[in-house]
C-alpha cells in the first residue's frame, strides 16, 4: 500500500470514527448518561470491536463471531438511531435499559475475548534430549575389525609315474657299476642324468630302481 493511500484510509478512519463517536455520545446523553458517562460509552463500543477484530484473526470461533456482531449492533444501532429513526428528546424506557446495561456487557464481552485460549490443543510434549557421556562423544569409534579369508586347500595331484625303459635301467646300472668302480662312490643324479642324457625327473626315477 502506498504512502497516499494509506494517508487517505487514515483521514477516512479519522472522520468516521469522529462521527460514529458523536453519535454514541448523543444518545448514551438522551437516555440519561450525562457528563463524563456519556462520552465513555463511545470509547466502551468502539474498544470491544477492535478487541474483536484483533481476536478474528487468529481465532474463528462462534465466541469471537457472537461479540463481533453485539460490538457491531451497538455501533451501527446508535449511529441509525440518531438518524432520527428516534425521538431523542423521549427515548424509550426499553432503550435506556440498554443503554444502562450496556458497561456490563463490554465488560464481560472483554474479559471472555482476553482470557479465552486460542488454541485448544495442547502442545505436544518434548522428549528429553539423550545425556551423552563426553568421554564417549570424543573417543573414536573403533575400527573396524577385516577378516581375512583363509586359503583354499591346495589340491592334491598325483604326479605321474615316470616309465623307465628296461634296457635304459640295464645301461644305468653298467655306469653306475663303473663309476663306483672308478670313484668308490655311488653315483648320483646329477651325473647319471649329465651321463645318460636325459631329463632330471626321469634321472631320479633310474637311480631310485637302482638303489
Amino acid at each position: 500500500m502506498s504512502v497516499k493511500i494509506r494517508a487517505v484510509v487514515l483521514v477516512l478512519a479519522l472522520i468516521a470514527g469522529s462521527l460514529s463517536f458523536a453519535h454514541l455520545h448523543d444518545l448514551a446523553a438522551a437516555a440519561g448518561q450525562t457528563g463524563w458517562k456519556a462520552w465513555a460509552y463511545p470509547i466502551s463500543v468502539d474498544l470491544l470491536l477492535v478487541c474483536v477484530l484483533h481476536r478474528l484473526r487468529g481465532d474463528r470461533s462462534m465466541a469471537a463471531w457472537f461479540w463481533f456482531l453485539i460490538a457491531l449492533v451497538a455501533s451501527l444501532g446508535a449511529n441509525i438511531a440518531t438518524a432520527g429513526v428516534l425521538d431523542l428528546d423521549h427515548v424509550p424506557p426499553w432503550l435506556r435499559v440498554v443503554v444502562a446495561g450496556w458497561p456490563a456487557l463490554a465488560f464481560l464481552g472483554g474479559t471472555l475475548l482476553a482470557h479465552q485460549p486460542t488454541d485448544h490443543t495442547p502442545a505436544p510434549a518434548s522428549e528429553p534430549a539423550p545425556v551423552v557421556d563426553r568421554a564417549e562423544a570424543t573417543e573414536p569409534p573403533p575400527a573396524p575389525e577385516i577378516t581375512t579369508p583363509e586359503p583354499a586347500p591346495a589340491l592334491l595331484v598325483a604326479a605321474p609315474a615316470v616309465t623307465v625303459p628296461p634296457a635304459l635301467v640295464d645301461h644305468a646300472r653298467k655306469v653306475a657299476t663303473e663309476h663306483r668302480t672308478r670313484t668308490g662312490t655311488d653315483i648320483d643324479t646329477a651325473t647319471l642324468r649329465a651321463r645318460l642324457g636325459v631329463p632330471e625327473d626321469l634321472a631320479g626315477a633310474i637311480v631310485a630302481q637302482l638303489a
